[in-house]
């Protein structure tokens, strides 16, 4: 199984699929004779299955539209000038006064693997402010949605690989989840062999690089949510000079292997448990889940002990079983928005009814309610195992499980088994961890939540040093959820606009509450 706790994206369209549901060291000439080519701009069409399905954007407020291009990139960077691929763009033109403009804001919502094609216009209006004086652009980075998907396993293929026993308690069932996971990754190799070996950060970063010359900005200014922040420093290591003005938010922590970064959101996503029943608890309406913190988590304990033995129905003809009901209790504990569906959700499970944490994990897993899955799983898992050099085999992570079960009761074993969607992958990874040295940046903007449970609030501090001196400037929020900017807060939003807007640097340790 894959660990799909950092993937950004889909825990965005949890918000929209439920809502609907329930209430109805390179230089800047890389790329060859490609840095010359014109975008041809056309209206977006329908997402395609890979990026998701659905409708094609709607009409921007105050008119216009959103328009979609292909950018050539080359599939090998080591050659420039070899094949190329096409990567999938879409934008939204500055609304203000042509003379204020400042260029372009490249969006990263995360994954790895979210289509930001879908995404940005999904989202649009949150970022505004942001348009009054950018065109705001976004990308299906390679080897998601548009951009020469990968392709792993079929819709019916994924509906078994998302029921197995994702927390194997016996040799049986270990050995039973190391083959399934290795039948998905030869599914990957033979459906995906050319693409495969070209997906690492390394090569959207350069992508990036090339976007920026094409889209005509001296510099790149660039908005990085979740695994967008690991992307953008990985972009100001390796041209520092073309950084302009740049925020990170939900902050990737760029000093740990795929260990230790499984390991603190085992601890992060119980802290946001332990806050979600806190929360529940301590209204003047009675909680029904619960009358306690301890009683909410022992109760749900109780629930996934017994899904373990015996699923309960979930959405016709799939049951929700423990894996999924796992996956969707993490999945609500992204937004504190999502709480009110968990609460419900557990609710009717308690009942024997999954629906609704089963619908919580489908928006997890790209599924949607047609049956059809996105590509984000296959992106995810491929970016990742380029990307990560550790192999995990099942003795080791038996011998971890203890660990990460006393880092989190509910969290732990799914996180530490997620560990081995890499064994036996076909491409070697690059390095144990990123490196996001930028000496010569302008100043990179890192914000940090304290309560978010896929990026530990820790890792806003490690990114700022990793960055070097003078290059991160950190900013706390104290809140809840993965991110902070789409939390509106009026504190952060103010910092960020500032920033990106005038180019005002915010004090470093600024806090927001």
């Amino acid at each position: 199984m894959p660990n799909p706790f950092r993937i950004r994206v889909a825990a965005l369209t949890a918000a929209l699929a439920l809502s609907s549901v329930l209430t109805g060291c390179g230089d800047s000439s890389e790329g060859g004779d490609l840095t010359a080519q014109k975008l041809d701009w056309k209206s977006c069409p329908a997402p395609d299955a890979a990026e998701g399905s659905g409708d094609a954007p709607s009409p921007l407020p105050g008119g216009g539209s959103w328009q979609c291009a292909t950018l050539k990139a080359p599939l090998d960077w080591s050659k420039p000038k070899g094949a190329t691929i096409g990567l999938a763009l879409i934008r939204a033109r500055a609304s203000g006064d042509a003379s204020e403009r400042i260029g372009s804001l490249i969006f990263n919502f995360g994954g790895p693997g979210g289509s930001g094609v879908t995404t940005l216009p999904a989202f649009g209006e949150d970022y505004a402010a942001l348009r009054t004086r950018y065109d705001l652009v976004s990308f299906d980075p390679r080897g998601v949605g548009r951009s020469d998907p990968v392709e792993c396993e079929n819709d019916a293929q994924l509906d078994n690989y998302f029921q197995q026993d994702a927390t194997p308690d016996t040799s049986a069932e270990r050995t039973q989840l190391i083959n399934r996971t290795q039948q998905f990754n030869a599914a990957c190799e033979k459906n995906s062999r050319t693409i495969l070996p070209h997906v690492p950060t390394t090569d959207a970063a350069r992508d990036m690089d090339l976007m920026r010359q094409v889209l005509g900005d001296r510099q790149l200014h660039y908005f990085g949510i979740s695994y967008g922040t690991e992307l953008g420093g990985v972009y100001a290591h390796l041209f520092p000079k073309n950084v302009g003005r740049a925020v990170f938010d939900a902050v990737v922590d760029p000093t740990q292997d795929p260990e230790q970064s499984s390991l603190g959101q085992a601890k992060g996503f119980q802290l946001a448990l332990d806050n979600f029943a806190e929360d529940c608890t301590s209204k003047k309406t009675e909680c029904p889940i619960g009358d306690t913190p301890q009683d909410v988590k022992n109760r749900i304990a109780r629930l996934l002990a017994d899904l373990d033995r015996k699923p309960i129905p979930g959405i016709v003809p799939r049951q929700l079983t423990q894996t999924a009901a796992t996956n969707g209790i993490a999945q609500s504990l992204y937004s504190k928005d999502f709480w009110e569906y968990l609460t419900e959700g557990l609710e009717e499970a308690y009942a024997g009814d999954g629906k609704i944490l089963m619908l919580l994990s489908d928006a997890m897993n790209g599924r949607s309610q047609n049956g059809e899955y996105s590509n984000i799983t296959a992106a995810n898992i491929a970016i990742n195992c380029a990307d990560q050099k550790p192999r995990y085999t099942a003795d080791y992570i038996q011998r971890k499980v203890p660990e990460f079960r006393a880092a989190s009761p509910l969290f732990g074993d799914y996180l530490a088994w997620g560990m081995a969607s890499c064994t036996n992958w076909a491409v070697p990874g690059a390095a144990d961890h990123p490196d996001v040295s930028a000496p010569g940046s302008a100043p990179i903007l890192v914000v940090g939540n304290t309560g978010d449970p896929a990026t530990p609030y820790e890792g806003a501090k490690k990114m700022v040093d990793a960055l070097g001196k003078g290059v991160g400037v950190e900013l706390t929020y104290k809140g809840q959820g993965h991110g902070a900017y789409d939390s509106k807060n009026k504190c952060v939003q103010g910092a960020v606009n500032s920033y990106l807007l005038e180019g005002t640097v915010p004090k470093a340790g600024t806090v927001c509450t």
